[in-house]
């Protein structure tokens, strides 16, 4: 079995057309019922006046005639007169006796008329009921309504039965149902052309926008560039659709660097294991050989063993060179497992400070211990590796002045470290935390992606301010975490 699935607009447009066509449906239908109900409420309501002046007119002949104190003279009372009422009136009708037994008819070349013997006893049970009863009757293809009530004499007792037959004449009311009709069709016809003008057109605008949407969905992807949506005079809904997925376009592309971004800082770790293995392999054995060397070697003239120990020195030192960018390489691959204690943060700045020995470092303790919970190798870490890098930074024709400053608020802890260096331009603020990079002409430019990566473990940040020639500012903020917590 195959199944068709209909495009959003087909659906839109099919259903304002259905709307609209399904109104008309409903409102003929409405119309013809309400002509149809209007035409019964008129014809009831004429066949019961047409009942009171046939009453009346009989009642004044009533009035008139001296036979009225008999019930048995009825004939007599009314035989002259029907006619001329009958003929005033434009009907026809016929008169029974009070146990229903013909009278006599008022015209009868005028119509069908009862002209049974007797009426039924059902008619006669509905009249003492009911004072006024009317049917519907057939006679060959013609239906009409039969009334049957009572007539009063002047004492308002029943005098006779009055027979009265009504015919319904509704050319009139369905000629003005057809013209309204028609009428009713035009305008429609007018509403339907509209209808599907403006369906179109909105089916089209609403459809528009989404068409965009999933042609940017179907073009979306972590390894692309991915463009924003811009809908001009969208609706309500659909914009935030598209704030949505502009919204997730920036998460996308998040994602997509912090995925880059791991990668890479994997990658590295991975080539630094590999590189401080290789190279750490063969140094103890170089060192090694090279004191045996110096110290089996014997030369003879003095001159020849000074040479001999000024070129073991060399090597000695190059050897070393390598041994430390071999250590530095396997600390940025694999940082040491967190061990946090209890610790005051800027007792232990202090100390890694006072490593460096220099008195252009200032340092200014805060008046109040801060506390926190923090490993303590890594935080001198921390520490060691800006100050190194602040005093790396001042170039050699100038004087360094490295300020240290710890600060605390609710809720984190801060450390400053400026310096009066070179400065960093600002094209490559976010450059110089990845691995690799650095900007002096010496060291691996592994230690400020160590720092970064250490400060994030904590779920802290590290934000740099520089400006060139004066100087920068590294601060890192860590989240407080006290020992009571």
């Amino acid at each position: 079995m195959i199944k068709t699935n209909f495009s959003l607009r087909s659906r839109i447009f099919i259903s304002m057309i259905v709307l609209v066509l399904l109104a008309s449906v409903l409102i003929a239908g409405i119309t013809i019922y309400q002509y149809s109900e209007q035409a019964k409420d008129y014809h009831a309501d004429r066949l019961e006046r047409k009942e009171e002046q046939l009453k009346r007119s009989l009642w004044y002949t009533l009035q008139e005639s001296p036979l009225v104190q008999s019930k048995a003279n009825v004939s007599p009372i009314f035989s002259e007169s029907l006619y001329a009422i009958s003929d005033v009136q434009n009907v026809n009708f016929s008169l029974y006796d009070l146990d229903g037994a013909f009278i006599q008819t008022a015209n009868p070349t005028a119509g069908p008329v009862e002209t049974a013997a007797s009426l039924s006893a059902d008619i006669l049970k509905k009249l003492k009921q009911k004072k006024r009863w009317v049917v519907t009757k057939s006679e060959g293809n013609v239906t009409f309504l039969a009334a049957y009530s009572y007539v009063y004499d002047l004492d308002q007792k029943p005098l006779t039965i009055l027979y009265l037959p009504y015919y319904e004449d509704n050319s009139f009311n369905q000629k003005e149902l057809e013209e309204f009709l028609v009428r009713l069709s035009g305008v429609y016809l007018l509403m339907l052309a509209v209808a599907i003008i403006l369906a179109y057109l909105i089916s089209t605008y609403i459809t528009r926008s989404l068409k965009t949407i999933s042609d940017k969905l179907a073009q979306t992807g972590l390894e692309c560039q991915n463009i924003k949506i811009e809908v001009p005079q969208s609706s309500e809904e659909i914009g935030r659709i598209i704030e949505s997925y502009n919204g997730m376009i920036d998460q996308l592309e998040q994602s997509a660097l912090a995925l880059a971004k791991s990668e890479r800082e994997q990658a590295w770790q991975e080539m630094a294991k590999q590189v401080a293995h290789e190279i750490k392999n063969p140094l103890t054995p170089m060192r090694l050989n090279v004191q045996l060397f110096e110290q089996q070697f014997k030369a003879g003239d003095a001159a020849d063993q000074e040479k001999l120990k000024a070129h073991s020195a060399a090597l000695l030192e190059q050897i070393d060179t390598l041994s430390n960018i071999a250590t530095a390489f396997a600390t940025f691959a694999q940082l040491p497992a967190q061990q946090k204690e209890s610790l005051e943060f800027d007792k232990v700045v202090g100390l890694a400070i006072s490593l460096f020995n220099e008195s252009y470092i200032a340092y200014t303790p805060p008046t109040k211990p801060i506390k926190v919970k923090l490993d303590r190798t890594q935080l001198i870490r921390v520490v060691t590796n800006l100050i190194k890098n602040a005093i790396q930074s001042v170039p050699e024709d100038r004087t360094p002045a490295i300020v240290v400053k710890v600060s605390e608020t609710s809720a984190v802890v801060s450390l400053e470290v400026s310096d009066n260096g070179i400065g960093i331009a600002p094209d490559i603020h976010e450059k110089i935390f990845e691995p690799k990079f650095t900007t002096k002409g010496s060291g691996m430019g592994l230690g400020l992606g160590m720092v970064k990566s250490i400060v994030e473990s904590y779920g802290g940040r590290i934000q740099l301010e520089s400006e060139l020639e004066k100087g920068s500012k590294f601060t890192v903020f860590l989240p407080k975490t006290t020992p009571e917590q």
